[in-house]
């Protein structure tokens, strides 16, 4: 059997993927209404996890929800009123309007299951700090009684996240049931690779590879246009984002960082609480953790204030790489002059 196919980073990944589907599906098929093409057993690496963004202008990719996921998964939560703030559309995935079901990962891989008094993620790591070579870190997110449920309008679509410590690096291997190449792929791979890390700086291990295993791979019909001008965009645009390498996560991180970060993104996301950059920066957190609250900051003054532009303090005090892609996001939002948007 032959090994999943390596891409430098995520960018690369997503639109070797894209170009696979768009050019020679397996199938065309019409799931509870959706047409869609598709291709079986789909798999790729990340020998470098860290590089889990996108830079292309025809895609958008939305940075602020990409954090905000990452730590409502972190934080085990399954409300609504955090998510939905993020992203209005996953209501409609939620039975009784302020829970979300199988997609709260981070409920089933952080909080225990019913009966239980440890998390799959805590006995996950438990097994990684007390058997060498283990390969019984394993958490499973899917169950059986989803199948059960025909009127479940929230299926998971992860199976489970693999944690494999070998020769002092965290490897993580992801299955998939199904994914949907232009949209939740790249969040997807966004939290599960932050949760990946975490996971080795928890441990102390560098981190290792990425490699993540989808059943169904596939690209819906209404979002075929977005998916073509992305392609053409790739085809003659740079691909490699060099220069918006990702930064390494803080070895202090720990969950009263985390805990520290979800407080303040709260504050703002209810409108209690608004930011300077130099705010921001007296939190005491690292340099790292600000530039989720930066742009939850920014997210605040757009949906809140419903500003013509956000504040350039703000925006110039994140990272290059983020920057461009607010600006990509919401460009009439932003300052049209940065230096961040040449990315030749």
């Amino acid at each position: 059997m032959p090994s999943p196919t390596t891409y430098p980073d995520l960018h690369a990944a997503y639109v070797g993927l894209l170009t696979r589907v768009s050019d020679d599906p397996d199938f065309r098929i019409s799931a509870r209404g959706n047409d869609a093409a598709e291709i079986i057993g789909a798999s790729f690496r990340l020998p470098d996890p860290r590089q889990r963004l996108p830079y292309l202008a025809a895609r958008k990719a939305n940075p602020v929800f990409h954090y905000a996921e990452t730590l409502w998964y972190l934080a085990g939560r399954r409300d609504l009123d955090m998510i939905g703030y993020y992203a209005p559309s996953m209501r409609s995935g939620s039975a009784d309007g302020i829970h979300l079901g199988g997609s709260a990962y981070g409920h089933t891989i952080f909080q225990p299951a019913p009966g239980a008094s440890v998390s799959p993620f805590d006995r996950a790591m438990d097994l990684l700090r007390t058997e060498a070579d283990t390969k019984r870190a394993y958490i499973p997110v899917f169950t059986a009684g989803e199948l059960n449920d025909p009127d479940n309008p929230d299926m998971a679509c992860l199976a489970g996240l693999h944690l494999l410590p070998r020769q002092g690096r965290l490897h993580m291997v992801c299955y998939m049931r199904a994914n949907d190449l232009d949209c939740g792929l790249l969040s997807d791979v966004f939290s599960f690779t932050m949760i990946q890390e975490y996971a080795a700086v928890r441990l102390g291990l560098e981190l290792g590879t990425y490699t993540h295993h989808i059943g169904s791979a596939h690209i819906c019909d209404r979002n075929a246009d977005r998916v073509r001008r992305v392609l053409d965009e790739a085809a003659t645009v740079p691909s490699h984002p060099a220069q918006f390498a990702f930064p390494t996560m803080p070895a202090a991180t720990d969950t009263a960082t985390l805990d520290t970060v979800l407080r303040y993104e709260e504050l703002l996301r209810t409108d209690q609480l608004r930011c300077t950059a130099a705010d921001i920066a007296a939190t005491g957190l690292d340099v790292y953790w600000q530039q989720p609250l930066l742009l939850f900051e920014i997210y605040r003054q757009i949906q809140h204030e419903r500003t013509d532009h956000v504040s350039t303090d703000v925006l110039g005090a994140l990272d290059p790489g983020l920057r461009w892609l607010v600006e990509q996001r919401w460009p009439a939002c932003t300052p049209t002059t940065s230096t961040a948007g040449d990315r030749r």
